[in-house]
């Protein structure tokens, strides 16, 4: 498509945004073969963005509801679930299963999302460039996954009593149980650096759990998702290209079930 003459015909710079664009199908297309995205943006700063984003849409609602400025340090049971918590009553009796994602963006708190997406932004960009955006976005959703799967199985069997989940930190832990079966693979002096400077984190963060009273059945759900990812992915830059099509479509389905979560979230409030 000649971008420079539809751009013209909208009265833009045809240069420049033929220039953008081109720019843009390139790393498009290297997203596909296996890299990571490159340049400013990454799918770490993407999420971490998402997850500011409903953080601040949770506090308005709070306030323009009445609760006031507390909501931004301590947002009540009712607000949270409305924010898309994990509360398994609603899985089932309502069929809201898009809580089982949605639920990895909603937080208990300014203190709680700060910390998770401190966590996010030191180690995800690293783990992106490594094993390329698609690869990152699939691990970092079936993490979610295999963490409130787990938060289910410890709820049901063990607490004998259901309790709303918010939180990022089932996908940090699977990115950090991911990074240090990977990295332990990958071998050598640098790749078991990055392997201890992940195993500090996981000490870090359960540490943290465990002063805020956090999910840790979820926590523990998904850094074993995140170490069988590490286990089983192909190493290196050879290994992006290995099963390409697989993890390509296997992305796409997980970033459309996020995106489907997320919409039906909002339409909960709307409807």
């Amino acid at each position: 498509m000649n971008w420079k003459d539809f751009f013209d015909r909208l009265g833009m710079n045809g240069t420049r945004w033929q220039w953008r664009m081109m720019k843009w199908e390139r790393s498009l297309r290297g997203i596909l073969q296996g890299n990571s995205s490159g340049g400013n943006w990454s799918a770490a700063k993407v999420l971490i963005a998402i997850n500011l984003l409903l953080f601040g849409l949770m506090v308005v609602q709070g306030i323009g509801g009445g609760l006031g400025l507390s909501t931004l340090l301590k947002p009540d049971s009712y607000l949270m679930v409305h924010s898309g918590a994990q509360y398994w009553p609603l899985v089932f009796a309502e069929g809201e299963w898009w809580r089982c994602i949605t639920y990895a963006f909603a937080h208990g708190g300014l203190i709680h999302l700060g910390f998770n997406m401190m966590v996010l932004y030191q180690i995800g960009p690293m783990i992106e460039e490594e094993i390329g955006t698609i690869r990152f976005v699939t691990l970092y959703i079936l993490t979610a996954l295999t963490a409130t799967i787990a938060g289910l199985a410890w709820q049901s069997l063990y607490v004998k009593q259901w309790i709303i989940v918010v939180g990022a930190s089932g996908s940090i832990f699977g990115l950090i149980g991911f990074a240090i079966s990977y990295f332990h693979r990958v071998g050598g002096t640098m790749a078991h650096n990055y392997r201890n400077f992940m195993l500090k984190w996981a000490a870090i963060a359960f540490v943290f759990g465990l002063l805020v009273g956090a999910d840790n059945a979820g926590h523990l759900g998904g850094a074993i998702g995140g170490v069988l990812f590490g286990l089983v992915l192909p190493l290196g830059i050879r290994g992006r290209q290995t099963m390409r099509f697989f993890f390509n479509g296997l992305g796409a389905i997980c970033i459309l079930l996020t995106a489907v979560s997320l919409l039906m979230m909002i339409g909960s409030w709307i409807f």
